[in-house]
Order: structure tokens, then C-alpha cells, then sequence
């Protein structure tokens, strides 16, 4: 009789462990390469093509280098920018596009005439108004 509870307190025992146990969750790891080297700076959603002269506004370059987009984006935390998205292909944008590894044809890389339209987080978002043009 001895064996017998001692037998099913070891089933009792074996079964809530086993249902106790913690499972594993699986890890994803993305790799996400080195980021599209554009004239101007690509857009900041995938398949993140070269974005043209003018989509970007002056705060998304520092001494003249694009801060990024997308997984690449190395600007603050809370940063947001304007961009005219009339540039955007979601938007219905058709005219020229530069190309990865094309040279820019302007001396300076963010215009200087720039009139934003929409204000962008970096990281594909349309961020809140924070500054009014």
C-alpha cells in the first residue's frame, strides 16, 4: 500500500511540473544590412527606396548627412521632421527617383526652399504636430 501512494504522489508530482514547466519562447533576429546610400536619403518604409531632392526638410540632415529612416534611423528618440509628401509614391508621386550609390546634383543635400507637409518620425510614422510651420 506504501508503494502504491508513493507511486501516485510521484504521478501527482510528475504531472503538475510538467504542466508548470516553463515554455520557451522562440527568438526572431532580423538583420537588416547596411542602409541604402542615397543622395538625398531614402524613405522610411520598406522596400526603403532613394527618396528625391525635396522630400526631406533641412532637420533630417546633420552637416549635410542624412540622420536615417527606418531600421537605420540614428536620430533622437523624439525626434520628428517634415517631409512633403507629395515626393511619396503612396501619394501618388510618378516623377524621377535617384538610385543607390547616384551622386547628388545639388551642393547641398537638403533644400533650401523646403515646404513640409507632413511631420515624420523616422521610423515610418506621422508623428503629431509639435512645431507648427
Amino acid at each position: 500500500m506504501i508503494k502504491l501512494k508513493s507511486l501516485a504522489l510521484a504521478s501527482v508530482v510528475a504531472i503538475l511540473f510538467a504542466t508548470t514547466a516553463s515554455r520557451s519562447h522562440a527568438q526572431v533576429s532580423v538583420e537588416v544590412g547596411i542602409a541604402p546610400e542615397c543622395p538625398y536619403g531614402y524613405y522610411d518604409y520598406a522596400p526603403y527606396s532613394c527618396a528625391p531632392y525635396g522630400y526631406y526638410g533641412p532637420e533630417w540632415f546633420s552637416g549635410g548627412v542624412f540622420v536615417g529612416a527606418g531600421p537605420w534611423f540614428h536620430g533622437p528618440k523624439e525626434f520628428h521632421g517634415y517631409v512633403d509628401n507629395h515626393y511619396d509614391p503612396h501619394h501618388g508621386y510618378k516623377g524621377p527617383m535617384p538610385k543607390v550609390h547616384d551622386k547628388s546634383e545639388r551642393p547641398e543635400r537638403a533644400p533650401h526652399d523646403f515646404k513640409g507637409n507632413e511631420n515624420r518620425d523616422g521610423r515610418g510614422h506621422t508623428a503629431e504636430e509639435h512645431h507648427p510651420r
